[in-house]
């Protein structure tokens, strides 16, 4: 035998004697990693989309996105695209079969859902993950996701907590942020440290990536499950920072400025039980707020009073305010109000059923929504018409609840003249104050004097009021219908 295979033999069972002893502490540790392959499921969603020029068209669109097992049948993912989905299914290990799935539970304002299917295929291998009870600020974070069917895991930075509106709701919740150079993000993506979620991701803009946070989702699912889940709350009175000590001391709060200045109540009016103008607002749930409006939370920092709305409660929930009126302390005992879409003079978001609208003699009416101003493309805040989008935040003169609109009008002999009318919110209808399309259904059906429909929209454009011939707007809309290819003439 020769020499040097002796001496390679020889160094060979020597590095396997030095690399033994480490061989089970190895293990341990690599036993001891989550293994994300089976708690990280892929999710397909297919949802109809809003038209906002031709409601009756309801387009369909899939997307895929992530979920995480979190419990015995249950697959936790954001509530993004469920509202309005006809199909949703599920997928382990990246690629392969796909198992139809239904929707257990989804809310809009806390944007988390629970996905389940009765596929025994689909649990087997599968491990439920665990969500971190805490996040701290720092160190950084792991991003998980599949890629290509292979499971990417990433490092990304501490960014900052934060308090925002939510991708569907309004109601302000505290928000993790993480920066990367990471892109496609904001499907679900898991953020991790330590083995357990510190947060779902829900959206990204530049190196910027915003994360539901894992104590959040806790919170939200715990009273899901207890059944005492009652929404998310806000503040519907509006306040400003009381950073200008000119202003505090005009209204009489002497010393040290702190707390925030009310400017606009909400919709509970009793001075004793909700912030009222002028007020300062000193203390929220036992916590000081300083001149920026903010409070100092115990797990995430510095944080807007917002967040506040939903720490210790959810709507419905009593919530002490301290506040400074005329010269004196006082303790206000507020009920936190839930966060509704339906209380929006211009709702965000429209869930409860397929897109509204009336059809009458080509006229084509709509309730006027956020989902219909979005139909300008993801800028529609730059483009969509100004007035339509005043609406959103005028008040005082009119009170309505909502409002209905013109979206435009589809050619017939009997709105000759009127072709180029469109988005025109309609003030009445005739002689009857219009505010949804029910009002106008009903309004059509007792013509004005003369035989005639009276149209009157709100100013802010030339065309202040149409009329239509009463006597043949029924024949002309079954005209209109059947010309145009609608399904029917209205959907309410």
């Amino acid at each position: 035998m020769p020499k040097s295979f002796l001496l390679r033999l020889v160094f060979s069972v020597l590095a396997l004697g030095l690399v033994a002893p480490a061989t089970p502490s190895a293990q341990a540790q690599l036993l001891a990693r989550p293994n994300w392959e089976r708690s990280l499921v892929t999710i397909e969603v297919t949802f109809k989309l809003h038209d906002a020029f031709q409601p009756w068209n309801e387009p369909a669109r899939a997307i895929r996105k992530h979920g995480v097992v979190i419990g015995p049948g249950e697959v936790l993912t954001t509530a993004q695209y469920l509202p309005t989905h006809t199909l949703v299914r599920l997928q382990k290990g990246g690629r392969g079969r796909w198992h139809d799935a239904r929707v257990k539970w989804w809310d809009a304002q806390s944007n988390l859902a629970l996905l389940e299917t009765d596929d025994a295929a689909f649990w087997e291998g599968l491990v439920p993950a665990t969500l971190a009870r805490n996040v701290s600020r720092g160190p950084d974070f792991e991003l998980v996701r599949w890629r290509d069917g292979n499971l990417e895991t990433r490092r990304v930075e501490f960014g900052k907590f934060t308090v925002s509106e939510g991708a569907l709701g309004f109601a302000p919740h505290v928000q993790l942020e993480v920066s990367t150079d990471l892109g496609g993000l904001g499907w679900t993506e898991l953020i991790v440290r330590d083995g357990a979620i510190a947060g779902l991701t829900t959206y990204s803009s530049g190196r910027v990536c915003g994360a539901l946070p894992a104590g959040f989702i806790r919170r939200v699912l715990d009273a899901q499950r207890a059944g005492a889940f009652e929404g998310l709350g806000y503040f519907d009175f509006t306040w400003q920072p009381g950073s200008n000590p000119y202003l505090l001391k005009a209204l009489g709060l002497e010393g040290q400025p702190r707390g925030a200045v009310v400017h606009a109540p909400g919709r509970e009016k009793d001075p004793a039980r909700a912030p009222q103008p002028r007020d300062i607002i000193l203390e929220v749930g036992g916590f000081p707020i300083d001149v920026e409006g903010d409070y100092l939370d115990p797990d995430y920092g510095h944080l807007m009073l917002e967040n506040l709305a939903n720490r210790a409660q959810f709507a419905g929930g009593r919530l002490p305010i301290k506040v400074w009126r005329e010269g004196r302390e006082v303790t206000l005992d507020y009920v936190v109000p839930r966060a509704d879409f339906a209380n929006e003079r211009v709702p965000r978001e429209m869930f409860a059923g397929p897109p509204q609208y009336l059809v009458a003699g080509g006229l084509v009416f709509q309730p006027l929504s956020q989902p219909f101003l979005r139909g300008w493309g993801e800028e529609w805040r730059k483009f969509a018409p100004f007035r339509l989008q005043f609406a959103q935040f005028e008040r005082g003169r009119d009170e309505r609840p909502s409002l209905v609109v013109l979206s435009g009008v589809l050619p017939d002999p009997i709105n000759l003249g009127y072709q180029d009318a469109m988005m025109l919110i309609v003030d009445q209808v005739n002689g009857r104050r219009i505010a949804t399309l029910a009002d106008l259904a009903e309004a059509l059906r007792a013509p004005a004097e003369g035989g005639v429909h009276r149209v009157e929209f709100m100013p802010g454009r030339s065309l202040q009021r149409l009329v239509l011939d009463a006597a043949g707007l029924e024949e002309a809309t079954r005209r209109v219908v059947e010309f145009y290819g609608l399904p029917a003439a209205e959907r309410l």
